[in-house]
């Protein structure tokens, strides 16, 4: 096993200027299971296929372990790829898919066959394993990719959006069983995904990236409680944290008639999640405009009553302000509600910078 170090990193593209990776310095601990999340075009898959030595560094250095692995071609790097398309070959069992590698490596025959029984044992494959791709689903796919990857008993696992072809269900189900799975072998392991809830629940750390940038890695508990910045706010947790500019007037950040005391001066991004709001007589006014009830949970969207109250992400003509809702109870699209946060549920953050205060 190994830990993983990016130092300074940075991966540009010919005919372009802004880095798709900028100077990112990133350790994965040996034996951890970190994710790589942000929206399209942020930089996570380029930064693993760095990793991967697929592609170039133009500055910086990447290590696995003590070596220096920035110049190192891919196949000399003792890592193992699980990519997003299964990438099997049709041709081939399910057991000739997963020793194929080792195959090509020339490692004995009866070696191979116990690697390969050992990581069908695991996944639970042991019944496919004369059966060709194509009498498979896909889950059982990806099951036997992954098989591919640990046989090779690499010191780093690298996965690049390896759930985004399942169905929704299938996906829960297969984000669990790989995490348990990685903590079951205690292979060190970079996830790269674009969906922030399979980032929270299977990561002991999450980086989140933004543009080439690093804005925060960080446990998911602390990411969701701590965001460093507005963006981190916004991105992490399902629905969104409400993100709303507030002027500040005699130590108070006003949202319409709601007062809340702030040390900050001038204008202040206010974040509440949708949890952290509490119905009130007299708070923060909005109104409703869609009520989704989700049996255990419902949630209310609309927008401020006060229309001088204006969202952080002004882009954004469809924002709306989520409240989580007693689900016995909730109110109609057209009703107005009063709400104001619970004590500890407000973050602040710069207006200009968007860092937390």
């Amino acid at each position: 096993m190994a830990s993983v170090r990016f130092e300074s990193a940075s991966r540009i593209y010919p005919g372009t200027t802004v880095p798709a990776v900028d100077k990112l310095n990133l350790t994965v601990n040996d034996g951890e299971f970190l994710v790589l999340v942000g929206p399209s075009g942020c930089g996570k898959s380029t930064s693993l296929r760095m990793l991967a030595g697929l592609e170039e560094i133009d500055n910086g250095a990447i290590f696995i372990g003590d070596r220096d692995v920035t110049n190192v071609a891919p196949k000399d790097r003792d890592i193992a790829m699980v990519f997003q398309s299964y990438a099997l070959y049709p041709h081939m069992t399910v057991a000739e898919n997963m020793g194929f590698a080792l195959k090509i490596a020339g490692v004995a025959k009866e070696e191979r066959d116990r690697r390969v029984r050992e990581a069908a044992k695991l996944l639970d494959l042991e019944a496919y394993l004369e059966r060709k791709p194509k009498a498979l689903s896909g889950g059982q796919r990806q099951r036997v990719a992954m098989g591919r990857a640990i046989v090779r008993e690499p010191q780093v696992f690298l996965m690049d959006e390896p759930l985004s072809n399942l169905d929704a269900k299938l996906r829960v189900a297969t984000r669990t069983q790989i995490a348990a799975l990685q903590r079951r072998l205690g292979i060190t392991t970079v996830y790269v995904t674009h969906d922030q809830v399979e980032a929270m629940t299977m990561g002991d750390r999450v980086a989140v990236l933004k543009d080439g940038l690093l804005q925060q890695c960080d446990s998911p508990r602390n990411l969701y409680d701590k965001p460093a910045n507005a963006f981190v706010a916004g991105f992490i947790g399902s629905p969104a944290m409400n993100l709303l500019i507030a002027p500040v007037e005699a130590g108070n950040a006003k949202l319409g008639s709601l007062s809340i005391p702030t040390s900050a001066s001038g204008s202040v991004i206010v974040g509440v999640r949708p949890e952290g709001f509490t119905p009130s007589s007299s708070g923060f006014e909005i109104n409703v405009e869609v009520v989704e009830e989700l049996g255990a949970d419902a949630y209310v969207y609309g927008k401020p009553a006060d229309s001088s109250v204006k969202f952080y992400n002004s882009a954004d003509e469809g924002a709306q302000v989520i409240v989580r809702w007693d689900p016995k109870n909730p109110p109609r699209p057209g009703d107005r509600i009063s709400v104001q946060p619970q004590p500890g549920a407000v973050h602040f953050f710069d207006q200009a910078s968007g860092k937390a205060l």
